[in-house]
């Protein structure tokens, strides 16, 4: 689309998706028609040990990355710092995946050249002046590409679209909480969760439900500022890096703990209150690169693997845990031979997801007219562990966070997935449409399935995501190995199919 108001990251879309399900929430899915075919095995709970110990066409499974090899990756990735797009940590991320491509011997290894806007806060610091008088410092974090600002002095009053014009509006952003299932419909051929362990439980989204428009009726309200306090945020953070769509608006805004929000609610409850506010910012042109690398298959026809390199802190979860996952392919496929590979597969490490999908963008636009040879699009994003935040501090619930599979709608390639994730035991998951939640995946790959190309997308949404608590404790590491698999027997499954059969089995 080439707008960054329209990318990947729609989430206005994404909302509209959530609020509409979640009015119904019980009832089936429009989508419930269109489940994978009948004939898909829906007893999840039947033991898979022996179909483990093997993978199909007699692909040796100990080619297979170990999980302590994968965490490692993630480890490594983590420790270089914020992997920010243009931070030095993403420019070594680009380069040390180059090498790991070299050295795994895949051919045309390359980074290409993406346009973006590289934003870094220097310092920044919030007065608040209470209606009894009372000066704090808040702890907050700048809003990502929102305007800088130098000892802004001015009153604070609650979001109004008629009256805090000239003002700091404060706005209380409540993260949604929704029924695990929310988006798959009631087929049981489309949710893997021989445990139950979905009844009765919720899933705390990275989102509220402004999505990324958080600061729109502030700007078009003609405030001063934008001060977010997030109301119902687990841990009560405010190190939240949201919007990150590239987009720089004109005012200056930062976010702030649900703690400290409920003290200002008080204090505006009884009086005038004030804020100093100052952040010093930079927001400049920079050149980051997708990374890219091939191998040679059985026929010039393509499976891409996918994910992205950088993340909005350190993050283990996103992406590092995306980039390993991607390693783990292109370690096992570089590992068999050029005919037991079922197409050309490309290797692909989007830069600048957290610039409005920057790399996606632009590799669709650089590479549209290959597009059409692409047989399978596979995108993996966020191995992740669920934590809750019930009775105070945040707790692990022993289960990983629900795990989302967006699959093109042809019945061939759903089952395919869905007995993939029955034969790894990769409860907690479920089969998505492309439209489930918005006008496409919520993903870093979301343009390839707009651009007509057949796709599976995973991708999981803790909480926590674009949070500076994303570290290497999140990642759910005992399912490392069980995905790889699962993507191996998926890419596998492509064997002897066409871009145009997997087309034509897509239905409407």
């Amino acid at each position: 689309m080439g707008n960054l108001q329209g990318s990947p990251f729609d989430r206005r879309a994404f909302m509209a998706g959530v609020v509409a399900s979640a009015v119904v929430v019980g009832c089936s899915s429009d989508d419930d028609d269109s489940a994978a075919s009948d004939d898909v095995a829906s007893d999840a709970t039947t033991s898979t040990t022996a179909v483990l110990a093997a993978l199909p066409d007699g692909l040796p499974p100990e080619d297979v990355p170990t999980q302590d090899t994968i965490f490692g990756w993630i480890n490594k990735v983590f420790d270089q710092g914020i992997r920010r797009p243009g931070y030095d940590a993403d420019i070594w991320a680009e380069g040390f995946l180059k090498d790991q491509f070299k050295e795994l011997g895949l051919e045309n290894v390359r980074l290409e050249p993406i346009e973006l806007t590289r934003w870094e806060p220097k310092e920044w610091s919030l007065e608040v002046t209470g209606a009894d008088g009372q000066t704090k410092e808040l702890d907050c974090f700048p809003l990502p590409y929102s305007a800088p600002v130098s000892n802004l002095e001015v009153e604070l009053a609650p979001f109004d679209p008629v009256t805090v014009a000239g003002k700091a509006s404060f706005v209380e952003e409540s993260i949604l909480r929704v029924p695990p299932t929310l988006f798959a419909g009631s087929d049981p051929n489309r949710v893997v969760d021989a445990e139950h362990t979905f009844d009765n439980s919720q899933h705390i989204l990275p989102f509220g439900s402004k999505l990324q428009a958080v600061m729109e009726g502030s700007v078009d309200a003609g405030a001063a500022a934008f001060i977010g306090a997030l109301t119902n945020y687990p841990g009560d953070s405010y190190q939240y890096f949201v919007p990150y769509d590239g987009v720089s608006r004109p005012i200056p805004g930062v976010w702030i703990r649900g703690s400290d929000g409920a003290w200002i609610k008080e204090q505006l409850a009884t009086g005038p209150v004030r804020i100093k506010l100052s952040i010093d910012s930079v927001a400049e042109p920079f050149q980051s690169h997708n990374v890219v690398g091939e191998l040679p298959g059985a026929d010039d026809e393509v499976v891409m693997i996918g994910s992205h390199h950088d993340g909005p802190w350190s993050s283990a979860v996103e992406d590092g845990s995306g980039i390993s996952l991607v390693l783990a392919q292109a370690t096992f496929w570089s590992a068999q031979p050029q005919e037991k590979r079922p197409h050309k597969l490309v290797f692909l490490l989007h830069g600048g997801h957290m610039c409005g999908g920057a790399g996606l963008l632009t590799y669709i636009d650089d590479h549209r007219e290959e597009l059409d040879q692409v047989v399978l699009q596979v995108h993996l994003e966020h191995v992740s562990l669920d934590f809750t935040d019930e009775g105070g501090g945040l707790t692990p619930t022993g289960h990983c966070v629900p795990r989302w599979f967006f699959v093109s709608r042809n019945p061939e390639l759903e089952k395919t997935v869905y007995d993939s994730l029955v034969a790894e035991e990769l409860n907690r998951s479920m089969i998505l449409t492309p439209t489930a939640i918005g006008a496409q995946p919520p993903t870093d790959g979301a343009f390839y399935y707009n651009e007509g190309v057949p796709i599976t997308h995973f991708l999981s949404a803790p909480f926590y995501l674009f949070d500076e608590m994303d570290q290497p404790d999140k990642i759910d590491k005992e399912n490392l190995v069980p995905l790889s698999r699962a993507v191996i027997r998926i890419v596998e499954s492509t064997t002897g199919v066409s871009a145009s059969q997997m087309r034509a089995g897509v239905v409407t």
